[in-house]
């Protein structure tokens, strides 16, 4: 038998880092997105976001390749919102993302960080959350993939 217990905090952004999500929008897709992350075997703990990105922490299973799991969730999604939202049709997640692992004693910390993100992001632009996520954790970045 194997146990696990491998939580993430997943982040990425719109293409280009572009401002296209309403606030109204985004309560949809991460309802929508959830939906995803438990039909794929994971465990959403906590979805939401602002104009420019998303922030996930979910249990993800053994099973699952992260990029595998995180490249799924991004699809669906985009094609979701592409059938949803008429004027999105160009609509498109960036290429890449971000991901930490998140430990047992910090899980309820991570899941209000992320639930909390539009009192937090009145304070901070997304490149300066990053930033101070990959330092924290510490990985090296080339800073043009910041900004």
């Amino acid at each position: 038998m194997s146990y696990t217990n491998l939580i993430y905090h997943i982040v990425f952004s719109t293409k280009d880092r572009r401002e296209t999500l309403t606030s109204e929008r985004i309560a949809r897709i991460c309802k929508y997105t959830a939906g995803i992350i438990r039909n794929h075997e994971g465990v959403p703990l906590a979805v939401n976001g602002v104009s420019d990105h998303l922030h996930i922490a979910a249990g993800v299973a053994p099973t699952i390749a992260l990029s595998q799991f995180v490249g799924t969730v991004k699809s669906n999604c985009s094609k979701w919102i592409h059938s949803t939202f008429s004027d999105m049709q160009d609509f498109g997640w960036q290429d890449g993302y971000s991901a930490f692992t998140v430990s047992a004693s910090a899980r309820d910390s991570v899941v209000s960080y992320i639930r909390n993100q539009e009192t937090h992001h009145r304070k901070m632009s997304f490149q300066d959350e990053l930033i101070q996520l990959l330092d924290r954790h510490g990985i090296e970045y080339d800073p043009k993939y910041i900004r």
